[in-house]
């Protein structure tokens, strides 16, 4: 099986979905069938992409302006992938977004990390906004098979845009190499990591924190924001610059993939309030490194956190921070998280994502071969 794998969103800073689509592309090398061969694409004109970003995989680098290829992709469906392979043909091209990568021959899937575009275009990019909401449930249609990284984005792809839940496959993140960590840092902080982005809630987090120093009797642990600041988080910026924040917010920007291992081995907890998620990736991390987890209980994080956090209303900035203030005052609960959390991110496994995708590509095979007669 000859597949072809949009590598774009990790091409630069991985967040989310840039994650999701190194790590299964490594996750698919590592379990490789005889006969398979993974080819990584990739179009930027000024970012390269190294021949050994995943080792063992083959690379398509190509010298093209990201949104020139990307309008012509959505909008004209055209130049088809084979094209820009210079005459390679493929069995599978697998896109990591909800619209398609246009192929003359190959079995067309795409993955859909999420639906908040649909209903929150303000919250996203302006190429996002353009495309997304008006193309994602054709392109969907069209797909010869749909990823859903979670159970929550499965339902949504049938129920939001109307593709039936036999051509959908949940083949989820899976969970970091990292050993056990047994203890706690002796100055843990409260975590947030992720893109600091109105999608992930964090005028909540700021509130509640507000509220907790406000009560506080003694020090409290700080409050670490980790994760790129876009233009849209200029007025969170500004505000953790200003009292009665100040000097309690530590930004620290993007995080190298090498580094994240660190960021959690800081971590007293990890909060993670968004307005929705897709899956939420830095939950699983947390849970895998022995962090306790406070999440929104929307979208997929309820099924990922499962019984391993403590799960809160992300519109009640009070009902956050008096959880804030029970996790931090009770070691021995943190203890019993810690140890759920362990147990729950041990369901998630890249070994077993790969083996879904496959199943997903030869279901995509099967059908594009029945509808070519």
């Amino acid at each position: 099986m000859r597949i072809l794998l949009d590598y774009r969103p990790a091409l630069r800073e991985r967040t989310g979905v840039g994650e999701y689509v190194h790590e299964l592309a490594r996750a698919l090398v590592a379990t490789a069938v005889e006969g398979e061969t993974v080819t990584l694409f990739s179009a930027s004109w000024k970012d390269r992409l190294p021949p050994d970003a995943v080792p063992g995989a083959s690379v398509i680098d190509r010298r093209i302006p990201v949104r020139a290829l990307n309008l012509a992709w959505h909008r004209l469906e055209w130049p088809p992938v084979e094209a820009l392979a210079r005459g390679a043909s493929f069995d599978v091209a697998h896109s990591g977004h909800p619209l398609l990568m246009p192929s003359r021959t190959a079995a067309q899937v795409v993955t859909v990390h999420d639906l908040d575009f649909l209903d929150h275009p303000e919250r996203t990019r302006a190429e996002i906004r353009r495309d997304y909401p008006a193309l994602a449930s054709a392109h969907a249609l069209r797909a010869d098979h749909v990823i859903a990284v979670s159970r929550h984005t499965a339902r949504q792809i049938s129920n939001r845009l109307g593709v039936p839940a036999s051509r959908v496959t949940i083949c989820s993140p899976g969970a970091p190499a990292w050993p056990r960590r047994d203890d706690e840092p002796p100055e843990g902080v409260i975590l947030f990591f992720g893109s600091l982005e109105p999608r992930k809630n964090l005028a909540v987090l700021l509130d509640a924190y507000e509220q907790c120093l406000a009560r506080a009797a003694g020090p409290l642990p700080r409050l670490v924001l980790a994760g790129r600041a876009g233009p849209q988080a200029a007025p969170l910026l500004e505000r953790v610059g200003r009292p009665p924040l100040a000097g309690h917010v530590e930004l620290v920007g993007y995080v190298e993939p090498s580094r994240r291992r660190e960021i959690y081995d800081r971590a007293l907890v990890l909060v993670m309030p968004s307005h929705t998620e897709g899956f939420g990736i830095p939950a699983l991390e947390a849970m895998t490194r022995g962090v306790p987890v406070i999440a929104a209980g929307r979208g997929a994080l309820p099924d990922v956190v499962g019984p391993a956090g403590r799960l809160i209303d992300p519109d009640d900035a009070a009902a956050l921070s008096r959880t804030l203030e029970e996790l931090i005052g009770n070691r021995s609960e943190r203890d019993r998280l810690r140890e759920a959390g362990w147990q729950q991110a041990a369901r998630f496994d890249w070994r077993e994502t790969a083996a879904e995708i496959r199943e997903a590509w030869a279901m995509a095979i099967e059908r594009r071969r029945k509808d070519r007669g």
